[in-house]
């Protein structure tokens, strides 16, 4: 493993001579833009493995994208590496249908410090609720980026990431979106606490994701890619294309259905994912997120 491959990899070719803010932004949209965040593996039969060496395999060299274990923890190791002071953190993803956080830590993310300042960095969620910049850790504040605005709140040591949501404009040649759930103006995406983490902590999760029949990463495949403008996304058959500040406070969203050879060509046009073994395809319906629930 080397940096120089893996900036190749996110088409960086500016300087990293400096740990701070404006080196961090540009590497971590460069890794957004080109990695994207997708669960394929477990819907072509194989195995994820969370260890680094096969994570920068997979995702350097095979060029795949990955879920949040694997895409957030390469990213540890390429900030790590070129001297930010970084740290993984848990985090509990909110449940729309349930209305609350999961019960167990499902999700990782990262904690850099800069001059006396705390930003969470993550680029494992995917969807709209994907934060183009590091987000500086202060409870209250919102935080406009071009996605939309995001902010955190503090509650006794428990810290809740959020995220305020645009109108959606369809035109009428999409197909329409199906069993959405109205969740207000306010998305909640996710809790965690400061407490360090290590990658260890995280294989059992690893392992279950993969196994539990009720995770939704088994019923759903998907994959999504932030562009200059917006979102790709891709779940199961359906293809969604999102554009930010289409018009004022209004996203524009063209879904389309694909056919089993449209999802090949497309994964290869949209993502530049070549996979090695044949995808299948899985989108049960009814359950969150679906694909307007994530963006």
């Amino acid at each position: 493993m080397n940096i120089q491959e893996y900036f190749a990899r996110i088409s960086y070719d500016g300087s990293h001579k400096d740990a701070d803010l404006q080196t961090l932004t540009a590497i971590f949209q460069h890794h957004i833009q080109a990695i994207p965040f997708e669960n394929l593996s477990m819907h072509c039969g194989e195995t994820i493995e969370l260890d680094l060496q096969s994570i920068y395999n997979k995702i350097v060299r095979k060029k795949r994208g990955g879920w949040c274990l694997e895409s957030n923890y390469l990213l540890f190791w390429a900030l790590q590496g070129i001297g930010y002071d970084i740290c993984i953190l848990g985090g509990n993803s909110y449940d729309p249908a349930e209305k609350a956080y999961t019960a167990h830590i499902n999700h990782i993310l990262l904690k850099v410090e800069i001059k006396g300042s705390s930003y969470i960095v993550d680029a494992g969620f995917g969807g709209a609720y994907q934060a183009w910049q590091p987000v500086m850790l202060i409870s209250g504040k919102d935080q406009p980026q071009i996605p939309g605005i995001f902010r955190f709140r503090e509650d006794n040591g428990i810290w809740y990431f959020e995220k305020v949501k645009r109108k959606h404009y369809i035109p009428k040649e999409s197909d329409p979106p199906t069993n959405t759930t109205e969740m207000g103006n306010i998305r909640k995406i996710y809790s965690f606490t400061l407490k360090p983490r290590h990658i260890d902590d995280f294989q059992e999760l690893n392992t279950y994701l993969q196994v539990s029949p009720d995770n939704i990463l088994r019923k759903k495949s998907i994959c999504t890619l932030q562009t200059t403008e917006g979102i790709y996304a891709l779940v199961g058959w359906t293809f969604t294309e999102m554009k930010y500040n289409y018009m004022e406070d209004t996203d524009l969203l063209q879904i389309t259905t694909l056919t089993d050879e449209e999802v090949e060509k497309t994964l290869k046009e949209k993502f530049n994912i070549v996979l090695e073994n044949k995808l299948v395809p899985v989108n049960v319906r009814g359950l969150p997120p679906n694909m307007v629930d994530m963006i």
